[in-house]
């Protein structure tokens, strides 16, 4: 065997493998590549058998490492829809993939960087499905390049952070702290992340002053909604040629700042008073913007950002989710977003309407419908997005979607992780979701009438207040829902929601034994539990 080396690390060889076969027969050949930090040298490649053994023992260590990462939770649905879970798994494993050491990246080629905005919401999915362990690793990491003066740089790549302003930066980092310890309760970490917290929101803070100026007291409309926002940014890629005033930002500034309030009370410290001081002012300043852009713009729905009055979906279901805004945003303006934007993807599954490409991104939106009480329309929009997984069978998106597939034309990351993230976290909310407005659990708002009566399971999903399973099954007088123990009873107690179209299948619901009113929402408030399902 001969043996080469390269300290620069530049290094390229190519493999040659004579061979002549009869027909019938075959060769096989067995290669090693030692990633991460393995040394050729300990493999200790001493002759064939032992080159055989060795082989056999990585790749039993590989298969195993794969199963314990990708099978921490299941969800198992019938008929066509098994492949939903599997997409589930296969782009929890391509995040992995795409990992750099503690960076987590979007894609390992236009990509090959760290976004705090790809990476909290990527690790928030992750959380989801049974990781922590990376995500501790993330936050500590990217967390130590913060700016002195508390500012969240918006990436960081192998020459350090990035200056370039992109203000959703800071409310995402204080978002990734908390996601973490409400998954994982590891005060330990909150206590170590909280410095970091507080220096993000006294920069949020400083940073908001520059736009409560005199100027921005006076005058129009429209110069008034800009008072006490961050100001204009390029995190929005739609705003990458001039920056605007993002309501993507400002949401997520929202976030950031209700994080820190609830962290300071989980550490019992006294910046408690002082954080909910700015968030309670900042939350102000942002609801009157979005009334006053929305009057002088005179438009029906959620703007993307202030100078524009432009409409934007999927930049907009973050206010509803992660940032949790549903019982805040104005509700008819909310309604007439997201209708607009279903008519709008309903118009694009018609052979005649011309359009020529999209951002996956909009997966997000599904999980967004679940939260409006409509989940028959984020399974319709499923449908359409399950028509642009390209190669078939390989279970991803790329970061731009073309009507013409063989369009030689950007694309992106395939796969694109933070689009794989997002399929995630909205896949999670047709199983179970947190209500933080209520501190309730809300378990299957997005079961269709066909997993209702055909069965599922849901194993192990972590949540805020534990593990949660759940089966539904046939019995020979109905259908039964059994629902496990959990760690921690929420507050509000738990719903189980049921598809409305299919209470006239059953003569009566009962919850352990007793009948209840025959309705979507059942309400329970302990654990185990059995719901009946009579017909």
């Amino acid at each position: 065997m001969q043996s080469l080396k390269s300290d620069a690390g530049l290094l390229s060889a190519a493999l040659e493998y004579p061979y002549e076969l009869k027909p019938g027969e075959s060769v096989s050949y067995i290669l090693i590549v030692p990633y991460y930090n393995t040394e050729v040298s300990e493999l200790n490649l001493s002759g064939s058998n032992d080159f055989t053994e060795i082989w056999s023992t990585k790749f039993e260590e590989t298969v195993n490492f794969w199963k314990e990462k990708l099978n921490a939770v299941s969800i198992e649905l019938p008929g066509k829809d098994k492949m939903l879970f599997d997409i589930v798994r296969s782009n929890l494993a391509y995040i992995l993939i795409n990992r750099d050491g503690n960076g987590i990246q979007p894609g390992s080629r236009s990509y090959e960087r760290s976004w705090i905005r790809d990476g909290s919401l990527t690790s928030s999915a992750m959380l989801k499905m049974g990781l922590s362990q990376e995500i501790k690793e993330f936050a500590y990491w990217y967390s130590s390049y913060q700016y002195k003066d508390g500012k969240v740089p918006c990436v960081v790549d192998r020459r350090g952070p990035d200056p370039v302003d992109e203000h959703d930066s800071h409310g995402q980092l204080i978002y990734l702290f908390k996601e973490y310890f409400d998954f994982t309760k590891d005060t330990a970490f909150i206590r170590d992340m909280f410095p970091h917290a507080k220096l993000a929101v006294e920069y949020i803070e400083r940073t908001t002053a520059t736009r409560k100026s005199e100027k921005y007291t006076q005058g129009t409309d429209s110069v008034r909604a800009f008072f006490g926002l961050m100001p204009e940014s390029i995190s929005h890629e739609g705003y990458s040629e001039k920056p605007m005033h993002s309501y993507w930002d400002n949401f997520f500034v929202l976030k950031g700042l209700k994080d820190a309030v609830s962290i300071a009370r989980v550490l019992g410290k006294p910046e408690l008073a002082y954080f909910s001081s700015v968030e309670k002012d900042f939350r102000k300043n942002l609801y009157n913007s979005l009334n006053l852009s929305v009057k002088y713009k005179n438009i029906e729905y959620l703007p993307g950002c202030v100078e524009l009055g432009d409409f934007d979906a999927t930049s907009t279901t973050i206010a509803v989710y992660p940032c949790n805004e549903l019982e805040h945003l104005p509700s008819v303006l909310l309604n007439k977003t997201f209708d607009k934007y279903y008519d709008f993807t309903e118009n694009r599954r018609l052979p005649e309407t011309k359009w020529v490409n999209y951002t996956p991104y909009e997966l997000r939106t599904l999980g967004t419908f679940i939260f409006l009480g409509q989940s028959q329309k984020a399974h319709n929009l499923l449908d359409f997005f399950l028509d642009d997984i390209r190669p078939k069978g390989w279970n991803h998106w790329a970061e731009v979607v073309w009507k013409d597939y063989r369009k030689p034309a950007f694309i992106g990351d395939m796969p694109h992780t933070w689009v794989g993230s997002d399929f995630i976290n909205a896949f999670r909310t047709f199983f179970v979701y947190e209500n933080e407005n209520d501190s309730s659990i809300v378990f299957g708002a997005g079961i269709t009438e066909d997993w209702l009566f055909n069965g599922l399971s849901v194993s192990n999903l972590p949540g805020y207040y534990g593990k949660y399973s759940y089966r539904i099954y046939k019995v020979d007088s109905g259908i039964k829902i059994e629902v496990d123990n959990i760690d921690i009873m929420p507050p509000g107690g738990f719903f189980f929601k049921l598809p409305a179209s299919a209470l006239k299948s059953f003569s009566a619901i009962y919850i352990n034994d007793k009948k209840v009113d025959k309705i979507p929402d059942l309400y329970f408030n302990t654990t185990p539990s059995v719901i009946f399902l009579e017909n």
